[in-house]
């Protein structure tokens, strides 16, 4: 009989076996999601100190890598946020699963993974340590990292201190990794242009291999409302967590736990679930035996009179920024931004944000042109297993909005929440829950109605130009036959008879231009 052997891996060891799940599958996806999970930190840090963001991407091609289209490129990027403390570097760069993203409030980054996983995912191909340099007041710290896969722990190469003459603030990552740039371009640019939209109060620049410069300028220096930190809402909590939250709490009595460890939970409340749950209001909560705790768990779930959770934990973009983010970048000749009221979905609050563009700069295009965010994160990949595309696609009859197909037409979606109910670590496609693709549903048609009434008005004022149009073209002609029958020299004047119909100069301009052409 074989012998089977048990062993135990670290979270680092676990991502270094399975990096494909996290978004690095190949050379070209993988320069893309370093690049995405190191710019939404940057994001993030600038975000929390409501600082306008200058971030800094540069890419440099340094030798040779395994193939033909493989090279070894080093990243390097930079932002003016509020920098991190020089106790947590290591940990927070070097260490998966370490970060500052776990409490009860929306930021961009999901797992704690993202940024750590780029940096391994350098380590694992070039074998090259990462540079981390930063400063939050005072003196910058410089460290130059190693992650130890089997232990999960920072291995700290080097750390020099310098003096801030400049008074700079801020991070910079420098590492190298392994990646194919021909064919990631695309996305990369791609993913810069529509960060420029969810994020108009960014500069963003972006230097590839190649030495060409895209640049993103900031269009309004308005920043949105940061994230607050909020108590987890009762709906949602299941056993475990009931734990940890225990575990953490001063409360002496189970009623005081309940009001003070949950958001929108008062004495009322709490005292009549307690009673659902056959418990006494005096009792110590660290007392409670596993039965006890799974009779709460189970009275919070059948305990229908919760408030909808607090929705202070988000930051949506806001209707004025997504309109001059998407104006910035689309040019549509049509816009209307629509923001819903805040809802949840199994304890999380969530807010859906929508846009419709039709016109302008927007090319023509057999499929609806969807561009999907979560968290103010550009979604690129997986579209057709989001439930936007499903939305758009299934849900919304576009020929009852006077949409024909090919039309210029470009929908815009945001969804933030807490915690966005994405299919994979990669972050790539939000899964269709009822209420999320409820409240998307609602947000779109709002949008396509405005856009009916705008095709509407556009399809009047192409009739009305066109009959001025054949007005101006003849009523002159039939002036000057008429004083030739009756041998008139001059034929009457039919311009303010012309101009009391409604012809402008453009339309005469037009119809004389038309004349010319056919004449010709």
């Amino acid at each position: 009989m074989a012998e089977v052997k048990f062993e135990k891996i670290s979270p680092a060891d676990f991502f270094y076996r399975n990096r494909d799940i996290a978004g690095f599958t190949n050379p070209s996806r993988s320069l893309y999601t370093s690049i995405r999970e190191l710019v939404e930190n940057s994001l993030d840090a600038c975000e929390m100190g409501r600082i306008l963001p200058e971030i800094i991407v540069e890419l440099q091609e340094v030798g040779e890598g395994s193939s033909e289209d493989v090279k070894i490129f080093r990243l390097r990027v930079k932002d003016n946020g509020i920098g991190v403390d020089a106790k947590h570097i290591p940990h927070a760069f070097a260490t998966v699963f370490y970060g500052s993203k776990y409490g009860y409030r929306q930021s961009r980054g999901t797992f704690g993974l993202g940024g750590t996983m780029a940096l391994l995912y350098g380590q694992i191909t070039t074998n090259r340590p990462v540079t981390v340099i930063s400063c939050t007041n005072g003196d910058i710290h410089e460290f130059v990292l190693r992650i130890d896969v089997v232990k999960n722990e920072p291995i700290v190469l080097d750390h020099k201190i310098h003096k801030n003459n400049d008074e700079w603030k801020g991070t910079i990552i420098d590492y190298y990794l392994e990646a194919d740039y021909t064919n990631s371009k695309a996305k990369i640019v791609e993913y810069f242009r529509n960060t420029a939209i969810a994020n108009p109060n960014a500069s963003l620049t972006f230097i590839d291999p190649k030495g060409r410069l895209y640049y993103f300028p900031r269009v309004t220096e308005k920043m949105p409302e940061p994230p607050k930190e909020a108590l987890p809402h009762p709906v949602g909590v299941d056993v475990e967590t009931m734990k940890r939250l225990i575990s953490m709490t001063k409360s002496e009595t189970l009623l005081s736990f309940l009001t003070s460890s949950f958001q929108r939970v008062g004495p009322k409340t709490a005292r009549e679930v307690i009673e659902l749950a056959g418990l006494e209001h005096v009792a110590n909560p660290k007392e409670l035996n596993h039965d006890q705790l799974t009779a709460l768990v189970e009275a919070i779930k059948r305990y229908k009179k919760f408030r909808a959770p607090d929705p202070t934990p988000l930051s949506p973009i806001g209707k004025d920024l997504l309109e001059a983010g998407i104006r910035a970048i689309l040019m549509p000749e049509f816009l209307y931004v629509v923001q819903r009221p805040p809802q949840s979905y199994s304890g999380f609050p969530f807010i859906v944000e929508a846009a419709i563009a039709y016109g302008g700069k927007i090319p023509p295009s057999e499929n609806i042109q969807i561009y999907r965010f979560a968290n103010k994160i550009p979604l690129l990949y997986d579209e057709r297993a989001d439930v936007v595309w499903k939305v758009v696609s299934e849900r919304i009859d576009w020929n009852n909005y006077n949409v024909s197909k090919g039309a210029p037409l470009a929908v815009v979606t945001h969804i933030c929440s807490l915690k966005v109910p994405y299919k994979s670590v990669g972050k790539e496609a939000v899964a269709d829950r009822p209420e999320i693709e409820r409240e998307l549903t609602i947000a779109i048609r709002e949008c396509a109605r405005e856009l009916k009434h705008y095709l509407i008005k556009v399809e009047r004022r192409t009739i009305a130009i066109k009959r001025l149009s054949i007005y101006a073209k003849y009523l002159p002609k039939i002036a000057r036959f008429s004083a030739e029958l009756i041998d008139r020299k001059e034929p009457p004047d039919v311009t303010k008879l012309l101009k009391k119909m409604g012809v402008t100069p453009d339309i005469m301009e037009k119809v004389r231009l038309e004349e010319q052409g056919s004449s010709m």
